[in-house]
C-alpha cells in the first residue's frame, strides 16, 4: 500500500496516519525521536534536526500528556536558514503507552506513542515478578500496542529456574509471546532480531538494571547507549536517562526507556479486560451484571476460583488493579472538573472587569 508520504514509511508512517494528519499545505511531517525539556529532536527520513513548540500548540494543549512525546508524528514549519523547526500540531496517535504520573499526582505521563510492540523486559535473576508483569501487560494492552515478554540474564539462573518461570507465565493463560535471552552469551539474541521487523516500532520497558540498554547496544552493534557496569551480584545499574527512538540497521525502530519500577494504573478498563480475558469471560456468566465477585450468589468467577480453574493470586491482582484504576480515574475526573470550574470562574471575572 502506498501513502502520500512514502519517504516516511521507513520511520513507521502508514495510510492510517495519512487519513488523520491535518497539516497545512505549507507544513511538513516528521517523527519525534527525543524530547529534551522544551526542545524536540525530529526525524524526517532524510535528516535529524531540532524543533520547538509553537505558542498556539502550547495554548491549545496545557496538559503534559497532550504534548509531543517520543514516537509522535508532528506537523511542522521549517524555513531555510532557521536553526529550529516550529511544531504546530500532533498527528492523532495510533497507539500510546502511558502510566499514572509518579507520586500523588493523578495525571497521565506519556512513555511513548505509535508503538507496534512493547517488549516487557524482566530479569530472570532478580527482577522476575508476576504481579508487576501483569501491571505492565494491562497498560500495554490498554494503549493498543501488542505486548511481548522478554526474560533476560538467563545465564545467571539454572535451567530449572527458567523453566519454572516460563511455566508460571504460561499458567496465566496469556497469548503473549515470550522470548528469553542472555546479553552475556547472546543466546536468544538471533530470535529477537528476527522478531524486529523493518518499519515497525518497538519499545523496551522494565525496571532499572534488567539489561535494556545493553541489549539495544547489541542490536545496533555499537556502544551508542551508555551502560552501567554490572554489580558483583549480577544486578545491572540503570543508566538510561531519557527516552529515545533509535533506528536499527535492519530497519526496525526501538525506544529505550529509563527504568520504571512504579507503573501506576489510570483509566485502564480495556487493558484489564484484555489482560484478564478468562476472568472477563467468566464474569459475563455471573447472575448479576454488577457482580463484584466477592460473595454474590451465582458468581461464575468465584466458582472458577473455588474449583482451581483460576489462581487465587491472579484473581486478587485483577481485583487490585481494577480498584486502583477506578479510584485513580475517579480522582482524575474530579480534578478535571475542578480545573474546568476554575477556568469558568476566571472567565466570568474577566467579563465582569471588562463590563465595568
Amino acid at each position: 500500500m502506498t501513502t502520500r508520504h512514502p519517504e516516511l514509511t521507513d520511520l513507521g508512517w502508514s495510510q492510517w496516519f495519512d487519513q488523520r494528519a491535518e497539516c497545512d499545505a505549507s507544513q511538513s511531517i516528521a517523527r519525534v525521536a527525543a524530547v529534551d525539556r522544551d526542545q524536540l529532536l525530529l526525524l524526517d527520513g532524510q535528516d535529524s534536526f531540532r524543533a520547538k513548540l509553537a505558542g498556539s500548540l502550547l495554548h491549545r494543549h496545557r496538559f503534559p500528556h497532550e504534548l509531543p512525546c517520543v514516537g509522535d508524528w508532528v506537523c511542522l514549519e521549517r524555513r531555510p536558514g532557521d536553526d529550529f523547526a516550529i511544531v504546530h500540531s500532533v498527528v492523532e496517535r495510533r497507539t500510546a503507552l502511558r502510566r499514572k504520573s509518579a507520586g500523588n499526582a493523578v495525571e497521565y505521563q506519556m512513555v511513548a506513542a505509535n508503538l507496534d510492540t512493547v517488549m516487557i523486559v524482566q530479569s530472570c535473576h532478580f527482577d522476575f515478578n508476576l504481579k508487576r508483569l501483569e501491571r505492565y501487560l494491562v497498560m500495554v494492552m490498554d494503549g493498543g500496542a501488542d505486548p511481548c515478554i522478554l526474560l533476560t540474564k538467563t545465564d545467571l539462573v539454572d535451567p530449572d529456574v527458567l523453566a519454572g518461570q516460563l511455566a508460571e507465565i504460561e499458567a496465566m493463560g496469556l497469548m503473549t509471546p515470550v522470548l528469553t535471552l542472555s546479553n552475556v552469551t547472546r543466546e536468544g539474541l538471533d530470535a529477537l532480531e528476527r522478531a524486529l521487523l523493518p518499519g515497525k516500532t518497538y519499545c523496551f520497558v522494565g525496571s532499572s538494571g534488567v539489561g535494556k540498554s545493553t541489549l539495544i547496544n547489541h542490536l545496533i552493534d555499537r556502544d551508542a547507549l551508555e551502560t552501567g557496569r554490572v554489580s558483583a551480584t549480577g544486578e545491572g545499574r540503570h543508566t538510561t536517562v531519557r527516552r529515545e527512538l533509535i533506528r536499527l540497521d535492519g530497519g526496525a525502530l526501538v525506544v529505550d526507556t529509563p527504568g520504571m519500577r512504579e507503573f501506576g494504573i489510570l483509566d485502564a478498563g480495556n487493558g484489564i479486560e484484555s489482560s484478564y480475558a478468562e476472568i472477563t469471560a467468566l464474569a459475563s456468566r455471573c447472575r448479576y451484571r454488577d457482580c463484584t465477585h466477592r460473595g454474590e450468589p451465582g458468581c461464575a468467577v468465584r466458582e472458577a476460583l473455588d474449583s482451581g480453574e483460576i489462581g487465587r493470586a491472579h484473581f486478587e491482582n485483577y481485583l487490585k488493579l481494577r480498584q486502583e484504576s477506578d479510584f485513580n480515574q475517579m480522582t482524575h475526573a474530579e480534578r478535571r472538573k475542578k480545573d474546568r470550574d476554575f477556568g469558568r470562574f476566571i472567565k466570568s471575572v474577566k467579563r465582569d472587569l471588562k463590563d465595568r
